[in-house]
């Protein structure tokens, strides 16, 4: 059984240090110079801890720059240029002419021939709620206080907002179909009152041209709308058109050859600390750790992998599972770590941390041993405001980077965090939460650890090692 190794995890200021390098290099989205340059450091990061197959595999994948976001509005007498974002990947114009019409579910028509101004608030629900729908899902297993670890009651009773809207990846859809020419979302009662929000972010072309505006400038002008006739212009200009980025791989030999993958990734919306840089750092950490120990006290072989374009549909998870499909059925765990985050709280129109971390997510294959070793690891690491999922508890796949893993029948433990902030320019280096830095990175290790003789087929036969 290994016995972690306390000197051989690196601190909170070296891990913080690797978020804060990347962090300076600025808007890291794929193909971005930072995103470029994240991609070097973290190879040249693994080369000097001696990993070994440091490679570079290519992702083909959309780059979206926006050059020009506007929405100019005038009632009556008065002009007003609104601050706005254009959505991604969105149709481009250089000057869309058309009246403001307010969306409402029950009358679609209204927008026809308009620009659609739509409420487009974050989902609020109970911080446990992901665990309640777990166990409604499991037909009464019974386990939710197993699946919780939150010994200062923390989560009861909290609120926590989501980085998203009902509507998803989706925002955009019914206005499309009910005629609107074009698409204006208001980001109703959205915490700090931005309007620099990277969704969609599944990279995909839509046909109607949009913008992001605040909640405050929103509310402004569906009062215009309900008071008189609104005539807009909006521009959105962008460059869109495939490159290559690249997924950094290294590895390291094991006591066997089936293997562990430990990934993030690499590009972000923003500058972006938590998202991802904080989930590179984890990797790093844990390419530092077991690059000290001796080939035969790591469990198996280990792959780190930081996918490029998360941020373009997850193009870069996708690649590597369809460049090493072959390979998968010797995969003993995919191990993904993302966001490290400190909860945001409201309060006098300010940001400010309420102390606590986000809520952690452990999204866990629904295998006995797998589940007891990552309650043992967030109960050892103090883990606090700590969740165990299934991987389906939303949908087909976790809310995760590693998420595809599963549907190749991957077991798998994801952790994630999902702060509102998360694809905001808004998430700063004072988002992260550091005191999680390390305790997350031995949880991780211990994780992986527990692994130690369990065979890629008997893990995935859910029993535990002979």
């Amino acid at each position: 059984m290994h016995t972690l190794q306390e000197a051989f995890v690196p601190d909170e200021r070296t891990i913080f240090d690797w978020i804060e390098t990347i962090f300076a290099r600025g808007v890291r989205r794929p193909g971005y110079a930072a995103d470029r340059w994240t991609e070097k450091f973290c190879l040249e990061q693994f080369r000097q801890l001696g990993l070994e197959h440091v490679r570079l595999e290519p992702v083909t994948l959309p780059y979206w720059q926006p050059l020009e976001s506007a929405l100019i509005v005038r009632a009556g007498d008065g002009e007003w240029r609104v601050p706005c974002f254009s959505l991604p990947h969105s149709a481009t114009t250089d000057g869309l002419e058309a009246p403001l019409a307010r969306w409402r579910d029950e009358t679609p028509n209204a927008v026809r021939g308009a620009l659609a101004l739509v409420e487009v608030p974050l989902m609020r629900s109970p911080a446990d709620f992901p665990l309640l729908l777990a166990e409604r899902g499991a037909a009464g297993e019974g386990h939710a206080g197993w699946r919780r670890y939150d010994p200062g009651g923390t989560l009861a009773g909290a609120n926590q907002v989501l980085p998203f809207s009902r509507q998803l990846m989706a925002v955009m859809d019914a206005p499309l179909a009910a005629g609107a020419v074009g698409f204006v979302g208001v980001l109703s009662d959205y915490p700090g009152d931005s309007y620099q929000y990277y969704v969609p972010y599944d990279a995909v072309a839509r046909a109607l041209p949009g913008v992001w505006i605040s909640g405050s400038n929103g509310a402004r002008l569906l009062r215009l709308c309900d008071e008189s006739r609104v005539q807009g212009r909006l521009v959105s200009q962008a460059l869109r058109h495939d490159i290559t980025s690249y997924n950094v791989v290294a590895e390291l030999p094991g006591a066997d050859d089936d293997c562990v993958i430990i990934g993030s990734h690499h590009d972000g919306p923003w500058a972006s600390a938590v998202e991802d840089a904080s989930g590179v750092a984890m990797v790093l950490a844990q390419a530092s750790y077991w690059s000290r120990l001796p080939q035969a006290e790591r469990p198996h072989r280990l792959v780190f992998l930081l996918n490029a374009g998360h941020m373009a549909g997850g193009a870069g998870v996708h690649a590597f599972i369809d460049r090493h499909r072959t390979e998968l059925a010797r995969v003993v765990l995919e191990v993904h770590l993302e966001h490290a985050a400190s909860e945001m709280v409201e309060r006098d129109g300010r940001l400010v941390t309420s102390g606590h971390p986000e809520p952690r997510w452990w999204f866990t294959s629904r295998l006995a041993p797998l589940e007891a070793g990552v309650r043992e690891a967030i109960v050892a690491e103090q883990l606090k405001r700590s969740l165990i999922l299934p991987p389906e508890v939303f949908g087909p796949i976790p809310t995760t980077d590693g998420g595809p893993f599963h549907l190749a029948g991957v077991p798998l433990v994801n952790f994630l965090t999902a702060p509102f902030y998360l694809f905001d320019a808004i998430d700063t280096l004072e988002k992260i939460h550091r005191p999680s830095l390390v305790p997350v990175t031995r949880a991780a290790i211990r994780i992986i650890a527990s692994t130690h003789g369990i065979s890629a087929a008997t893990m995935r036969a859910g029993r535990a090692a002979d």
